[in-house]
């Protein structure tokens, strides 16, 4: 009796004992090769791709909508620029509502509601539905780019985490050339009401697709109720840090720099000596191809090389890609366009990518700060930019573009250094 009782006792505390230890052993996360790092980088490129085809679609149709509403062109730009302005405030707020809502529900439900507001647009009666569909469409896609940057720095390995970004980067590539392009060329042929419909009707398709692809979240941390406080304190964390500071600098310059020498390009293509039209200046956002394979790219090389090395890379190229525009040449300033593409896409890759691995906690306030400067960057540097050209021309644009680049270059340095002797870096 007495031998069965203590046989028993030691069967249980060796029980409690494994209880005890099984807790500590943490899932490993997802590497490169695997199936679900397969899934993951799939899914997330349909994020990327729905996210900026949705946003950008209504860029070719902008003089369609001055001569259907009778609205003067600059009336007709508010159809882009009250999306992304309500983009870059809905970031913040995503934010916070991700730490309590979670991760891949967010994004799907982001996805899914900017696809009906674009259908939405697409049957609006007047210029004022329109437009209030369109801002309403860009407040909710504030849910996918912060979300989507948090989830892949919390659930890919350090090592393999690079190629992931470089991939969902690429994606938003791919979704900027085809949500310009393709409503373009949807447009001609149905008209700019089903060109809208058919690019939401994609947008619905892609946020299906990822919802069934992307696995469920494994470590992320999920926040009871609403604290302000709490928000307060992780922004205010990532913002004294010494590296993620420089790194929300870079993202500002080098979307600043990037959407000026795409603003004003068909400006100067259109008149004198080239006097394109409007359908070849809109075949220029093909080259978004390039900055595909550079996202991609750029993310392997950072995993294997260092991100200190290749975002200063990245830099140069888009650098050196202004300043060939520069030349009269046409083909010439074509190629100077492509680098500068090609280096921007690297440099935004890089750097997105390097924010998950530095920020210790709350990744997801760390990926909405930089998304905000980066959008910041589009919309105060883009239309900064006018100023160079209406005074300087496109010698003036470049200037200016040029100097965000170069400080975006030092910045890029400064953070390569603050981070090699804190923190390891994946080679």
């Amino acid at each position: 009796m007495f031998k069965t009782q203590t046989f028993a006792h030691q069967t249980l505390a060796l029980k409690r004992r494994q209880t005890d230890i099984r807790p500590a052993i943490a899932p490993v996360k997802v590497r490169r090769g695997t199936p679900d790092y397969q899934r993951i980088s799939l899914a997330l490129f349909l994020a990327g791709f729905a996210t900026f085809s949705l946003l950008y679609t209504v860029q070719p149709l902008l003089p369609l909508f001055a001569q259907h509403f009778h609205v003067t062109p600059a009336a007709s730009s508010l159809a882009l620029s009250l999306s992304t302005g309500a983009l870059a405030c809905a970031i913040m707020l995503a934010a916070m509502l991700s730490e309590t809502a979670g991760r891949r529900g967010l994004m799907f439900i982001s996805m899914s509601a900017a696809a009906i507001m674009n259908i939405v647009a697409g049957l609006a009666p007047n210029w004022t539905t329109l437009l209030i569909a369109r801002a309403l469409e860009g407040f909710v896609l504030g849910g996918v780019p912060a979300v989507a940057m948090a989830y892949l720095a919390e659930e890919i390995d350090g090592g393999s985490l690079g190629l992931a970004m470089g991939r969902y980067v690429g994606g938003t590539a791919f979704g900027g050339m085809m949500g310009r392009v393709g409503a373009g060329l949807f447009a001609e042929a149905f008209g700019w009401r089903a060109a809208l419909c058919i690019m939401g009707a994609l947008g619905v398709a892609a946020a299906i697709a990822f919802v069934l692809l992307l696995p469920a979240s494994r470590y992320f941390d999920r926040k009871r109720g609403f604290d302000l406080r709490f928000h307060v304190r992780a922004w205010g964390g990532h913002l004294t840090d010494r590296g993620l500071p420089l790194l929300f600098a870079i993202g500002f310059l080098v979307m600043g720099a990037f959407v000026t020498v795409y603003n004003y390009a068909g400006f100067r293509l259109m008149a004198a000596p080239y006097h394109f039209s409007q359908t070849v200046i809109g075949l220029i956002f093909t080259v978004y191809v390039f900055g595909i394979v550079a996202s991609s790219t750029a993310g392997s090389a950072a995993d294997k090389l260092g991100r200190g090395r290749v975002l200063p890379m990245g830099l140069g190229t888009a650098l050196i890609g202004a300043l060939l525009t520069l030349s009269a040449a046409v083909p010439v300033i074509i190629l100077g366009i492509i680098l500068l593409t090609v280096g921007f896409f690297i440099s935004h890759a890089v750097a997105s990518g390097w924010v998950g691995r530095l920020a210790a906690g709350s990744k997801g306030h760390a990926s909405s700060l930089y998304l905000l400067a980066y959008y910041l960057g589009s919309s105060v540097a883009g239309t900064a930019g006018g100023w160079f050209w209406s005074h300087g021309g496109w010698p003036g644009v470049i200037s200016f573009a040029g100097v965000c680049l170069v400080l975006a270059l030092f910045c890029g340095l400064g953070v390569g250094r603050i981070s090699r002797p804190q923190r390891a870096e994946p080679r």
